[in-house]
Formats: structure tokens, C-alpha cells, sequence
């Protein structure tokens, strides 16, 4: 861990229950270990989606997300009531490159094993594959 600096723990979150398992996980070990807790949702446009009419406006899918982190984390913090501060994050981009991104420096990057996106039935989904390969931390992937 980082000495002499704030302990920082990096988790990713996307409303599922493979997310949730993760931010479980990590807010119990930044109990334990005296860090802080930085929760991270992403968000970007589907491949799909069109300007001319798209299943949502776009302004749309920066509110489902800002709602899915809102929700997901005041449900763990509400569950478990730890004394840990957590900060949330919202941003536009690939979840993967973002959680990456946000983990350089960090103590621990947490991830679930499978989000809303993965494979149905695969073990390991592409963010956390992404993210055990790429990170310049230690990384726990939490199945559910």
C-alpha cells in the first residue's frame, strides 16, 4: 500500500449484482485497511444508437447511469453502514479504459466478475479480464 497517503480503492459499478458483490467487497476492505473507497460508473452511447432517434435521448443514458451509481451505492452503504468515505464518480467513456484510468496510483482496483454486458454464462467478463491485464495495480475480481 501507499505509504504516507490517503489508501485508495478503486471499484467498479454498474447497478448489477456482480457489481454490487464488489463494492460489498471493497468497502469491507477499506474498513479494514484503512482506505478510502472511489466507486466508478461509466457510461457511452451503444453501438446501435443513431442521432436521428435512438432508443433514448441521449441526455438519457448519462442519467440511468448517474441513477444506477446513486442507487447501487447508497444501497451497499445502507446495507452494511461502514465508516468509510467513498466518493462517486460518473463518467463517458469505455468502463475498462475508465476504471484503468482511475485506478493509476490507487491501492487495489476491485471489479465483478460479470456486469450487464458480459457473455450470459461466461466466468469473467470483458471489463475485468481488461482490467487484470492491463492495471498497474493489484486487482480483485469478486464473483457473485
Amino acid at each position: 500500500m501507499n505509504s504516507g497517503t490517503q489508501h485508495r480503492i478503486v471499484v467498479g459499478v454498474d447497478g448489477s449484482d456482480s457489481s454490487k458483490c464488489a463494492l460489498r467487497w471493497a468497502l469491507q476492505q477499506a474498513a479494514l485497511s484503512g482506505a478510502a473507497v472511489h466507486a466508478i460508473t461509466s457510461w457511452e452511447f451503444p453501438a446501435f444508437y443513431s442521432w436521428e432517434g435512438g432508443p433514448m435521448p441521449p441526455d438519457d443514458f448519462e442519467e440511468a447511469a448517474r441513477k444506477s451509481l446513486a442507487d447501487t451505492v447508497d444501497e451497499i452503504e445502507h446495507e452494511l453502514s461502514p465508516a468509510v468515505p467513498v466518493q462517486r464518480e460518473l463518467t463517458h467513456g469505455h468502463a475498462a479504459q475508465t476504471l484503468l484510468d482511475a485506478s493509476e496510483g490507487a491501492d487495489l482496483l476491485v471489479v465483478g466478475s460479470r456486469g450487464h454486458g458480459s457473455f450470459y454464462g461466461a466466468l469473467l467478463g470483458s471489463v475485468s479480464q481488461r482490467c487484470a491485464q492491463h492495471a498497474k495495480c493489484p486487482v480483485v475480481i469478486v464473483r457473485h
